[in-house]
């Protein structure tokens, strides 16, 4: 069920309402019910896939608990395995198989590995990393083994976070499953004010600005470096807008209900360095990569000094993009942070002498300005149909520009990337711009992704004002189509 959807419209205000009605008893029941059949929405049979991994990780917290030494690891392991199993098999196998029946059939090896005809299950990493959190705490004793299988199997299935996250910790999640929510007023109204901003920026700002992405980048050599970087500009933008978005919505649903889900993004687009963004954007998987991949790694190989961060950045990143997705373009966009953070971490001190030369205002402004077209030119190979694509955009985003010196010019580049229609086409142009125009202006002014914070003081009329405004915006520039949550397909 996608968030979008006149389905979740329905889903959304009956799943709350029972929920307070409900004796306390019986709210973990309901919600558990209501997550079953949000993610039974997209492919049915694949909900035993889900109970199959919930059973195991929940047997394999209380025997880690309960066992000691070796044994304890070995659970743990299980675990583990179980879940990267599954991945693998629905994930990546094929991904693997097609690689290595390539690398047979040019060195005339004479084998083949057959290939799976089966769909990724959605969110399938997401709620796979979530449960691998859960026995990790556990083994590190940051968690106790959860006894109620209720309640477990609804930390993983919880439905605001199921499909695309955050990917929570047991220790901010179980015991608010444990906890009696009252009906708050408060709760209700910032919960759905979230949720508002949200679809504000999922089907206002994302959508239409994919109408102009997916026209230019479905046939990239039809268009100039102008059409080019407008695209790859306004995908940046959009892939924000669509996963931020997705999380407030979350986040919001949870509140309505008084659950708190973690941040997951802290205005990404203000970071000054790379590193930085990494805190700022998806955070509940950087963190997740950090704590679990990054510094136990690094910690085994200390004895390598500074070059053990620098390969534990490296890994940690071709890792990162991989869970993207089982496609090389993924792999080189994660690859390509892996070295961006390196260089920042073996250039510190020097870059902070040269900056230290320019005043404070004007480093900084640089900083972001470099910053965030590091992060616009990466995505080309996010966003790429194909690494073969994404080279090929590389190449061309500075050719043409001498066509935008002319007003003839400047239409006929609108004209095409619109879709060949003069009228729609400046229209989602020009309206793109203007709504991340706002989009910034509305975060500069707020300092998080919350648009509470901007009227919070302010007099009723304005308050309302900025409400409404939002809420119409949705309906009379919003775009349509129920498109997807670009996410999923992770």
């Amino acid at each position: 069920m996608l968030f979008n959807s006149f389905q979740f419209l329905l889903f959304f205000p009956i799943v709350t309402i029972i929920y307070f009605l409900l004796p306390y008893k019986l709210r973990w029941v309901h919600l558990l019910v209501a997550s079953c059949i949000f993610y039974m929405a997209f492919v049915p049979i694949y909900i035993l896939i889900l109970l199959a991994t919930i059973i195991i990780d929940y047997i394999a917290g209380i025997m880690i608990e309960n066992a000691e030494g070796r044994r304890r690891r070995a659970f743990l392991i299980l675990s583990l395995v179980a879940n990267i199993g599954v991945l693998v098999i629905f994930k990546y196998y094929n991904f693997f198989a097609i690689n290595i029946n390539t690398l047979a059939d040019a060195s005339k090896a004479g084998f083949s590995i057959p290939l799976l005809k089966i769909l990724l299950p959605i969110g399938l990493s997401f709620h796979t990393f979530q449960a691998m959190s859960y026995t990790l705490e556990v083994y590190r004793d940051n968690q106790k083994a959860e006894r109620h299988f209720g309640i477990y199997a609804l930390y993983v299935m919880f439905y605001p976070q199921l499909v695309a996250g955050p990917i929570e910790r047991p220790q901010n999640l179980l015991d608010q499953f444990h906890a009696k929510h009252d009906f708050s007023y408060d709760n209700c109204r910032d919960g759905i004010r979230l949720m508002i901003w949200g679809f504000f920026k999922k089907i206002v700002i994302a959508d239409r600005l994919a109408i102009i992405v997916n026209n230019v980048y479905n046939d990239p050599r039809h268009f100039n470096g102008v059409a080019l970087t407008i695209a790859t500009l306004f995908f940046a933008f959009q892939v924000y807008c669509d996963f931020s978005g997705y999380t407030d919505i979350a986040r919001g649903a949870a509140k309505t209900m008084g659950y708190d889900l973690m941040l997951n993004f802290n205005r990404p687009f203000a970071s000054k360095s790379v590193t930085e963004i990494w805190r700022r954007w998806h955070i509940s998987l950087s963190t997740w990569f950090f704590d679990y991949l990054f510094n136990p790694l690094v910690a085994s190989l200390r004895k390598w000094g500074r070059w053990a961060i620098v390969f534990g950045l490296l890994f940690t990143f071709f890792l990162s993009g991989l869970w993207h997705g089982a496609n090389w373009k993924y792999i080189i966009w994660g690859s390509v942070y892996g070295v961006a953070l390196v260089y920042e971490f073996l250039t510190k001190n020097f870059r902070k002498k040269i900056f230290s030369v320019l005043p404070p205002t004007v480093n900084k402004t640089i900083s972001i300005f470099l910053t965030f077209s590091f992060f616009v030119l990466a995505s080309v190979f996010f966003r790429g149909k194909s690494v073969k694509d994404a080279l090929y955009i590389f190449a061309h985003l500075f050719k043409g520009w001498k066509s935008v010196c002319s007003v003839s010019g400047i239409k006929s580049v609108i004209t095409a990337i619109g879709g060949n229609d003069t009228v729609y086409g400046s229209f989602n142009v020009v309206i793109g711009f203007l709504l991340i125009a706002f989009l910034e202006i509305i975060q500069f002014r707020t300092k998080d992704t919350s648009p509470e914070n901007i009227v919070r003081n302010s007099s009723s009329i304005v308050k309302w004002s900025y409400y409404y405004f939002l809420i119409i915006a949705i309906f009379v520039i919003g775009a349509y189509d129920n498109q997807e949550f670009i996410y999923f397909q992770f």
